[in-house]
């Protein structure tokens, strides 16, 4: 009997066919938007890039922690606030307004994650419906004091429900790719590292995770304020692309879309939330021209998703070009094994 040694890629051949996969992405997608798609259709395409940040985001706290928050579009709401903010009042000259954008992307995401601490030590010793209630009511929180915060300092600086506007338009297809990428880059390499397994061994049996020393609320409260803070880069990126910010766009509705895009996709699927995303972005999009029933058919359209596919598109599955050449690798020299037998 013969034992055939399964092959493995280094980790740094790993790292260089994503790298080479990332920027032939790259090349074209620039090359659809520089000769192929419209100004309309680049500008959608930049919020397919913004919402998959949101559910990818979001996935952390649902598909891999098991929680189910409804705040999100909360914590969007203080990173696109905090950014539009530092950029439109920018201490920065304007030949380095590139660098002012950076910053304030970095601020927006730090404050949210922030959000996200205070909030999820007191919301996540819930679970399930409770923590759902709790977060959405922290979401409306968040919401009301945008809207009238200013009465309260006595002086217009989110100027409430008349809208934060001339904020600089900064983010477009470079600056949303990059985000893109860091996003999945940071969430795949924190999901993989022992702290990952951690949230998983919490997602799949709390009280036994607990009972083998994995400090059940630390892992909870990072994996949550993780989440919260790509909420925030995204709404950085938001509200430099839309030049304008209404309290009123951060409602309930905003984080049931998010959610939606998550359970749509698959919950714990990376890139079953960033296909979700894409599709339900611009599905409402391409279905202007019916504008009498675009929203049934958008709806009927989710219906079947859940009686078809109640796991979502792609379930728990998750995508790896390194896993599949591995696969192929093995399967020759077991293929080759066997005729030598």
């Amino acid at each position: 009997m013969y034992t055939v040694k399964r092959k493995t890629l280094k980790m740094q051949l790993r790292w260089s066919i994503n790298a080479v996969l990332i920027c032939a992405l790259f090349l074209a997608l620039n090359l659809l938007t520089q000769n192929v798609l419209s100004t309309y259709q680049n500008k959608v395409l930049l919020l397919v890039g913004i919402n998959m940040i949101l559910a990818v985001s979001l996935n952390v706290a649902t598909g891999y922690l098991g929680q189910l928050p409804l705040g999100h579009a909360g914590f969007m709401a203080v990173g696109a606030y905090t950014c539009a903010l530092f950029t439109k009042y920018s201490p920065l000259p304007e030949n380095l307004n590139g660098l002012s954008f950076a910053l304030g992307l970095f601020l927006g995401a730090v404050m949210a994650g922030v959000f996200g601490i205070l909030i999820g030590i007191p919301a996540l010793r819930l679970t399930g419906d409770y923590l759902a209630i709790l977060t959405l009511g922290f979401g409306e929180i968040i919401r009301i004091t945008l809207n009238n915060i200013d009465d309260v300092l006595g002086f217009d600086l989110f100027y409430g429900s008349r809208g934060l506007k001339n904020i600089p338009k900064y983010s477009n297809y470079w600056t949303v790719f990059l985000c893109v990428v860091i996003t999945c880059f940071a969430i795949h390499a924190m999901m993989k590292s022992r702290h990952g397994r951690a949230v998983l061994a919490i997602r799949d049996n709390e009280i036994a995770a607990e009972s083998c020393g994995i400090q059940t609320t630390y892992y909870k409260v990072m994996a949550f304020s993780f989440s919260a803070a790509f909420a925030g880069l995204a709404g950085g990126l938001y509200a430099c692309y839309l030049g304008v910010l209404d309290p009123g766009s951060f409602g309930f509705m905003k984080s049931i879309e998010i959610l939606v895009m998550v359970v749509l996709g698959g919950m714990g699927s990376m890139l079953g939330s960033i296909l979700s995303a894409g599709v339900l972005t611009i599905l409402p999009e391409a279905l202007r021209s019916f504008a009498d029933y675009r929203m049934v058919i958008y709806s009927l359209v989710l219906v079947l998703m859940m009686i078809f596919r109640p796991g979502g598109l792609l379930g728990s599955y998750d995508f790896s070009l390194s896993r599949i050449i591995e696969k192929a690798m093995n399967w020759k020299s077991t293929g080759k094994e066997g005729a030598d037998q």
